[in-house]
């Protein structure tokens, strides 16, 4: 057992010399990016580190936003996990802490981007870094606790949320209330379209009839009159 934890450290300390080069990196100049099946190696060989469940997160890399040096080596890595138009910000992972500080920034301007792109309301978190706590997202209370998405609730540790927009009840509601606008001007249109059919079908009955009229009308005056197309 000592032997495999020694070769485990072993290891990602040889991976971790690869990636960061030195403990003097500048990592301010650091990009940010969405995840991309490429960086599964890298990730994979992070989250070992941190001995999270890196076959459960492996089948969910795009969900992970990756800080890398301008060479393209990883640097760390948070994922965001979305459900009930909701985001969790989960498995927050560094190869050296001590460079978390400068890459926590960028990371959560993109997690912030998703959350935009997303249309997300809120955001949720089981992090425990102050960092957290500083860009807002507090410590959920009782009420909160109650937009927490079911397939979240069976997670342990105390919750951190983050309102972006109107909570969950109040869009369903307009959301309601659109869809019976739409509903009723749906409603009104083929009524009109009905009204419309119903007045061509008259339309065209009324000049058939006038048409039979007149047809009637001359058959009866060249009965009566025989020479009267000869004059």
């Amino acid at each position: 057992m000592t032997d495999r934890l020694l070769a485990s450290e072993d290891s990602y300390l040889k991976f971790s010399t690869i990636v960061l080069g030195s403990s003097a990196m500048d990592s301010s100049n650091a990009r940010v990016r969405r995840a991309t099946l490429d960086d599964l190696a890298p990730l994979t060989a992070l989250w070992q580190t941190m001995h999270l469940s890196h076959d459960e997160l492996g089948k969910r890399i795009t969900e992970f936003q990756v800080a890398e040096t301008a060479d393209g080596k990883l640097l760390g890595a948070v994922g965001l996990q979305l459900a009930e138009r909701q985001g969790r910000v989960h498995s927050e992972a560094f190869f050296d802490f001590a460079h978390a500080d400068q890459l926590r920034p960028p990371l959560w301007e993109r997690i912030q981007a998703v959350a935009r792109n997303h249309g997300l309301l809120r955001l949720w978190t089981r992090e425990q870094a102050p960092f957290w706590n500083h860009c807002g997202l507090q410590k959920a209370d009782e009420d909160a606790m109650q937009k927490l998405p079911a397939a979240w609730r069976g997670e342990p540790a105390e919750w951190r949320t983050r309102k972006l927009r109107d909570d969950l009840e109040t869009v369903m509601s307009l959301d309601k209330e659109f869809a019976l606008f739409m509903d009723s001007e749906k409603q009104r249109t083929e009524r009109a379209f009905h009204q419309a059919r119903i007045l061509k079908f008259i339309a065209v009955v009324i000049s058939l009839a006038v048409l039979a009229l007149v047809v009637v009308g001359a058959f009866v005056m060249f009965r009566r009159n025989p020479n009267f197309l000869r004059r």
